[in-house]
């Protein structure tokens, strides 16, 4: 099948965001845990964004991220030895975000640690320090994620930074893949530190084949790069007449706490 032909298939499953109650076409599973948070505070177009790719100083250690189902319990290779599939992914979503967004007039850039495996999490060079410093200069710092699969996940979502009140950025981003609860796990990490993360989907199903397929690949990267290119550009534009932001009244913004590591606490 032709590349233009899959990436037309793609888009058309993934250009319109489905409502919050249903499964997304690609990226599946939606976040379903309470939360009650909203993003109102505003974003210039001069402010620059950060994408990170999750997990990209940590592996070989605890937060590595997930090895994908295709990899845990279909037997599968890895995309990359040197690394778990998340981060490969992480890396390729990365890439393809901050591309679309450049060629869309964003004032948006990458970051890569330039080593795999960092121990102390304070290094100055790892993703929490680089986002934190960015965050604090006024910047918007966005770290990609793909959830684990099965019971460990939860799925596709945005947790906001915490560092700092939620932009539009995030309210745009959540209204696209889902609104994880403001202290997930008791407080991530990088949220605390004003990174926001966004959970793309579990790594399994269709999402997963669609990625480790040839065939649809580079159209299955395009299509989640332009959701988030589109998603930031909102957040930070005047929002359209018909898009409101806001959240479904929810009752409790909290989940019971989990340990702390260098990675959504989902993956395992």
């Amino acid at each position: 099948m032709a590349a233009g032909l899959i990436l037309s298939g793609v888009l058309a499953t993934t250009a319109q965001a489905p409502h919050p109650q249903e499964n997304d076409p690609l990226t599946g599973v939606r976040v379903a845990l309470p939360a009650n948070w909203t993003g109102r505070a505003t974003s210039s177009e001069a402010m620059e964004v950060l994408v990170l790719a999750g997990h990209a100083d940590s592996q070989g250690m605890e937060g590595a991220g997930t090895s994908g189902a295709a990899v845990d319990r279909g037997g599968a290779r890895p995309m990359d030895p040197r690394m778990r599939d998340e981060l490969f992914w992480n890396q390729r979503v990365r890439d393809a975000v901050v591309t679309t967004g450049q060629a869309r007039g964003l004032k948006i850039r990458s970051y890569e640690p330039g080593q795999l495996t960092i121990p102390n999490e304070e290094d100055p060079r790892t993703n929490w320090s680089v986002g934190r410093r960015h965050h604090d200069a006024g910047g918007y710092t966005l770290e990609i994620h793909f959830d684990a699969y099965g019971n460990h996940g939860v799925g596709s979502g945005l947790i906001p930074n915490l560092r700092s009140s939620a932009r539009r950025i995030d309210e745009s981003l959540a209204l696209n893949f889902g609104r994880y609860p403001l202290h997930f796990r008791g407080g991530l990490g990088a949220p605390r530190r004003g990174i926001s993360i966004l959970e793309i989907g579990k790594l399994e199903g269709q999402l997963e084949q669609k990625l480790r397929d040839p065939e649809s690949r580079h159209a299955v990267i395009a299509a989640l790069a332009l959701r988030i290119v589109e998603a930031i550009q909102l957040g930070i534009g005047e929002a359209p007449a018909t898009q409101k932001f806001s959240s479904p009244p929810d009752a409790v913004d909290s989940v019971p706490q989990g340990t702390d590591h260098r990675t959504n606490a989902v993956d395992e």
